[in-house]
């Protein structure tokens, strides 16, 4: 079963994104009160604050872990229109805080004109390289070319999408057959630009990134979007968070069908679509080997989502807010308790009061930061459950007739051994 616990994570205002480090034992948070919080997971399974700082002068939208492999660094952007880079060093023997850790900031990225709204570092195999995306529809990529100085970021890349972005999604593939390749999403309300999803491949010979695809069939303003960890498979997949849940499959045509010199042409094909939510979809997050998606929206719900062996995908397990399971069928709409938000009201009453600043419920921004919304996941970690309770004891009888026969008796020992 799902274990919930609540955390008093004590910002002074709404908490806009949480992201867990490489081994899920250390966790970020941002919000509008300016600041992050960086929290430690005992050995009892307690969450404990262990850092605290202002980061920046407007609202954290995102923040973001880079892989162990180059230290504790951290990214975050902001409405202030700038994205940081934050080093955890520990205290010298000599330095007045010996052992103990404490963060600085080793950069500031003030390219942006506008607000930068999602920041995610590249797969660990390209190096320390940093994105972000920004209002004004430019994706920027950034590279540190000496690890040991975090203080030195060049810009290597400007990607203009001629769209609002809201959020990126880099593909993790370490794959030679693949190139480089990014996910852009759109929260743009212009309905006269179709397609709010737009792939971005890197070309070795011009050394630039160029537009490979736009999934014309994503019309509606996207939330977020998270490519599937790629093990072995000559392919890729998509989820994007837009007004329901949708994973794409990408399937690279041959190169005697594309151009060799251009980018990538793909075959794009909806591997499932889900509208369980009832509203809009926030977030979306794969498991480390991509077989299992979590997604969570305006209903207050935390949703997985799972294929069977014929590739058919389907809801595996429902939370509430309270991180109690959800009675009901898979695939249908239920009624969830005022805890779990199945209301506008419910959720705004939950929002103030004394169920506010948990993950599960939809943080409204003040109109002067803008229209954005986050729902923070529970770790990857996360056991599967069944929302089909008929299923569910169709299965244990199951286990039951099948380990109640008879008790096998062991072979005969052989003499003289």
């Amino acid at each position: 079963m799902f274990v919930a616990r609540s955390i008093a994570a004590d910002h002074k205002d709404l908490i806009h994104d949480v992201s867990y480090d490489f081994h899920g034992r250390r966790m970020a948070t941002c919000s509008s009160d300016q600041s992050v919080k960086v929290w430690d997971k005992s050995e009892s399974g307690e969450w404990h604050c262990t850092a605290s700082w202002k980061t920046h002068s407007g609202s954290v939208w995102r923040v973001t872990w880079a892989h162990p492999e180059f230290g504790q660094v951290l990214a975050s952007c902001s409405f202030d229109r700038t994205a940081a880079v934050w080093e955890e060093i520990v205290g010298e023997s000599n330095d007045k805080q010996r052992g103990q850790s404490h963060w600085i900031k080793r950069t500031t990225l003030v390219d942006s004109r506008t607000s930068v709204t999602d920041v995610k570092f590249a797969p660990k195999h390209m190096g320390l390289m940093l994105t972000t995306c920004s209002a004004d529809g430019v994706v920027r990529i950034y590279e540190a070319p000496d690890v040991m100085n975090l203080s030195q970021w060049s810009l290597q890349h400007e990607i203009s999408s001629k769209l609002s972005c809201s959020c990126i999604s880099w593909n993790p593939s370490s794959s030679r057959a693949h190139p480089p390749m990014i996910a852009v999403g759109s929260d743009d309300s212009c309905v006269t630009y179709g397609g709010k999803v737009q792939i971005y491949e890197y070309n070795e010979n011009t050394r630039k990134y160029a537009k490979a695809e736009t999934l014309m069939t994503v019309t509606d303003p996207v939330h977020d979007l998270a490519f599937a960890p790629n093990l072995g498979r000559s392919f890729h997949v998509l989820a994007v968070a837009t007004k329901d849940v949708r994973i794409f499959k990408l399937m690279p045509m041959r190169k005697e069908t594309a151009t060799s010199s251009g980018p990538t042409k793909f075959e794009v094909q909806i591997m499932a679509q889900f509208d369980h939510h009832n509203s809009q979809v926030w977030r979306v997050s794969w498991n480390i080997t991509s077989t299992l998606l979590a997604s969570s929206g305006d209903d207050g719900c935390v949703r997985l989502w799972k294929a069977n062996y014929m590739d058919n995908w389907k809801c595996t397990g429902i939370l509430k807010g309270d991180g109690s399971p959800v009675i009901g069928s898979s695939g249908q709409p239920v009624a969830l308790s005022a805890a779990g938000g199945s209301s506008a009201l419910a959720s705004q009453n939950a929002l103030n009061g004394v169920m506010a600043g948990r993950y599960f419920f939809p943080p409204l921004d003040p109109p002067w930061a803008g229209s954005r919304y986050a729902h923070l996941l529970p770790p990857p970690s996360l056991i599967e459950q069944t929302c089909e309770s008929e299923s569910s004891r169709s299965q244990q009888t199951l286990l039951r007739r099948r380990f109640s026969g008879p008790a096998l008796h062991s072979l005969p020992e052989k003499e003289g051994v």
